[in-house]
C-alpha cells in the first residue's frame, strides 16, 4: 500500500517537474503583460494630465487599462499551461456576464458610459455655471457617474451623467461671459430716446458691468400704460464675488435713480388718483315724547 502511494507520488512529482518550466514561463509572460499594462496606464495618465481632461477621470483610465491587462494576462497564462478550454469558457462567460449585468444595471452602466464620453467632449469644467433639465447651478465636482452642482439656493444636486449627455446642456461660462438684462417702463409723454441714453450711461458705470461687449438698449414694446424699454449688459461669468443677480440689482437701482433725477415717470409711478369731494351730512335729532 505504501509502495503504491510512493510510486504515485513519484509519478506526480515527475509530472510536476516536467510541467514546472511551462508554469514558470506562463507566470513570466503574465507578469510581463501586467507590467506593460501598468506602464501603459501611467503613460496615458501622464498624457491626460497635460490635457484638459479633469483629474477625476485619470484614476478611472488607470484602473481600466490595468484591469484589461490583468484579464488578458490571465487568459494567456491559462492557454500556456494547457487550460485552453477553461480560458475559452472564461472569455465566453465574461461576455455573457457583461450582457447580463448590462441589462441588470442599465441605468448605472448608461451613466458610466455617458461620463466616459463626457470626458472627451468637455462641454463644461469645474466652476462653470450650467443648466440641464431645469437644474441650474455652479459645477463643484465632476465624477464619471454624476456631476455635483450647487444651485443658487444653496442646494447640492447630483445630476446623472446620462442626463447631461442626452439632454440639452446650457453653459453660461464657457467663454467667460454672461449676459444679463432687465426692462423699464416710462410714460408715453416722456422722451424715449433720451431715456435709452440715460439707461445706457447708468448701466455702464455700474460695478461688474463689462465695457466690452458694450451695453445695448432698445424699445421692447408698447403696453396700454407705458413704453417698455429693455437693457442688456455683459458680466465676467467667472467672477465669484459679482454674480449676475448682484450686478443686475445694482444696475437697476442706478437706472431708477437717474430716471427719477431726470424727471421721468417710471411705470411704477403711473397710477390713477381719485379725488373725493366733501359731502355735507345734516343730522336731525328727534325729540323724545315727555
Amino acid at each position: 500500500m505504501l509502495e503504491n502511494l510512493a510510486d504515485a507520488f513519484l509519478v506526480e512529482f515527475e509530472t510536476f517537474i516536467d510541467f514546472l518550466p511551462r508554469l514558470l514561463f506562463a507566470l513570466l509572460v503574465a507578469l510581463i503583460i501586467y507590467l506593460l499594462g501598468r506602464g501603459f496606464s501611467k503613460g496615458i495618465v501622464s498624457i491626460l494630465r497635460r490635457s484638459s481632461v479633469p483629474e477625476t477621470y485619470h484614476l478611472f483610465f488607470k484602473k481600466l487599462i490595468t484591469g484589461i491587462a490583468i484579464f488578458i494576462g490571465f487568459i494567456i497564462f491559462l492557454n500556456l499551461i494547457g487550460y485552453t478550454a477553461l480560458a475559452a469558457s472564461l472569455v465566453a462567460g465574461g461576455g455573457l456576464t457583461a450582457v447580463m449585468l448590462g441589462f441588470a444595471f442599465k441605468d448605472i452602466g448608461e451613466n458610466f458610459l455617458a461620463g466616459f464620453f463626457l470626458a472627451f467632449s468637455r462641454p463644461f469644467n469645474t466652476n462653470d455655471v450650467i443648466e440641464s433639465g431645469g437644474i441650474m447651478g455652479r459645477v463643484k465636482s465632476i465624477e464619471l457617474r454624476h456631476t455635483h452642482i450647487r444651485t443658487g439656493e444653496g442646494c447640492d444636486v447630483f445630476v446623472p451623467s446620462a442626463q447631461l449627455f442626452t439632454k440639452p446642456l446650457h453653459n453660461y461660462t464657457l467663454d467667460g461671459l454672461r449676459r444679463g438684462g432687465f426692462t423699464v417702463g416710462i410714460d408715453y409723454a416722456d422722451d424715449s430716446q433720451k431715456a435709452l441714453e440715460i439707461l445706457a450711461e447708468a448701466t455702464k458705470v455700474s460695478r461688474g458691468v463689462l465695457k466690452s461687449p458694450g451695453v445695448t438698449t432698445s424699445i421692447k414694446g408698447f403696453t396700454p400704460d407705458y413704453v417698455e424699454l429693455q437693457i442688456f449688459f455683459w458680466i465676467n461669468a467667472k467672477d465669484q464675488e459679482l454674480g449676475l443677480a448682484r450686478v443686475r440689482s445694482k444696475a437697476m437701482n442706478s437706472c431708477r435713480v437717474r430716471l427719477i433725477e431726470e424727471g421721468f415717470t417710471i411705470s411704477s409711478d403711473v397710477m390713477t388718483a381719485i379725488e373725493l369731494s366733501p359731502v355735507d351730512v345734516l343730522l336731525n335729532q328727534k325729540e323724545k315724547p315727555g
